[in-house]
């Protein structure tokens, strides 16, 4: 065999090693692509207090495929209903509650199993601030129950989000 083509060999081979031991390592990881309901959308505050930022029985989902892709819905149970029945016709506090009420946002997320972190690249949110962000969030994730923090509000206040996954 002739210089050149050990070389081309030894290169070969390194890569298919390569890329077995990137294929075992993801393949050890726990994957989060499925459907998640919501358990909990709760606010951490400075003083150390928890409070239910959402109210006491938060609706929600979140999905996520195999590539990475995910939507996410939060919903306030007691969200204010439109009197007029049409969302174009509603009143200050109907909106406020509409608004404060849901936190939706989708677009790619990537996991850091080994810092615990999500990274989410928002493409589209009900916030508009968010779109074309990425944001880090601490996860942990035992068995079929998913959390993670979202970045602190202004004033300090952590949301904390915990997902079941639906079997």
């Amino acid at each position: 065999m002739k210089r050149t083509q050990k070389r081309w060999a030894a290169a070969t081979l390194s890569l298919a090693a390569g890329a077995l031991l990137a294929t075992v390592a993801v393949a050890a990881q726990p994957s989060l692509a499925g459907t998640w309901t919501l358990v909990a959308a709760d606010d951490l505050h400075p003083d150390g207090s928890r409070t239910h930022g959402y109210g006491e029985a938060p609706k929600g989902r979140l999905i996520i495929d195999g590539q990475g892709r995910y939507s996410l819905q939060i919903f306030k149970a007691e969200r204010a209903r439109f009197a007029a029945g049409d969302k174009r016709k509603g009143v200050p506090a109907e909106y406020e509650s509409a608004v404060l009420g849901s936190s939706t946002h989708y677009g790619e997320v990537q996991a850091d199993p080994a810092a615990h972190i999500l990274t989410f690249r928002i493409d589209g949110a009900s916030y508009p601030n968010w779109e074309g962000t990425q944001q880090k969030r601490r996860y942990e994730l035992k068995g079929d129950e998913l959390s993670y923090q979202v970045p602190p509000t202004p004033d300090g206040t952590i949301p904390i989000s915990v997902w079941k996954r639906v079997r």
